[in-house]
C-alpha cells in the first residue's frame, strides 16, 4: 500500500510539474485545456506565470513531501489545490463564474490523496 500511495505521489507531482512546463512551452494549449483564451500582454504574462508556476511548484512540493518523507510539503500542495477549489466555488457563487464542478472535483480529490498520504506519512514518522 505504501509504495502505490508513493507512486500515485511521484505521478502527482510529475504531472504537475509537467503541465506547469507546458504553460511556457505552449501557452495556447495550456490555455485551451482550461477552457481559457490565452491573452496579449501583461494578461497572458500573468497567465503563463501564474498558472506555469502554480502547477509546476505544486508538482514540486508533492516530489519533495515523498522524496524527503515531509508531510508538510504535501500539506502545502494541499492546501494550494483546495484553495484554487473554493476560489472556483466563490468565482460561481459570488462573481458569475462557470460552475466547473469537473475542475474542482479533480482538485478536491487530489487535494485528498495528498491530506491522507501526508497524514499516513506523520504516522509512520512518529512510529519510528
Amino acid at each position: 500500500m505504501k509504495k502505490l500511495l508513493s507512486g500515485l505521489l511521484w505521478g502527482i507531482g510529475l504531472l504537475f510539474m509537467l503541465l506547469g512546463l507546458r504553460w511556457l512551452i505552449d501557452p495556447q494549449a495550456s490555455a485551451d485545456t482550461l477552457g481559457m483564451v490565452l491573452s496579449d500582454g501583461v494578461g497572458r504574462s500573468s497567465q503563463i506565470g501564474d498558472f506555469g508556476a502554480f502547477f509546476f511548484t505544486g508538482g514540486l512540493w508533492v516530489l519533495l513531501g515523498v522524496w524527503r518523507k515531509a508531510p508538510v510539503f504535501l500539506y502545502v500542495a494541499a492546501t494550494t489545490l483546495g484553495s484554487a477549489a473554493l476560489f472556483r466555488l466563490i468565482a460561481w457563487a459570488a462573481q458569475g463564474a462557470a460552475l466547473t464542478v469537473d475542475m474542482i472535483a479533480v482538485e478536491v480529490v487530489i487535494a485528498a490523496i495528498l491530506l491522507l498520504a501526508a497524514r499516513l506519512n506523520s504516522r509512520l514518522g512518529a512510529a519510528r
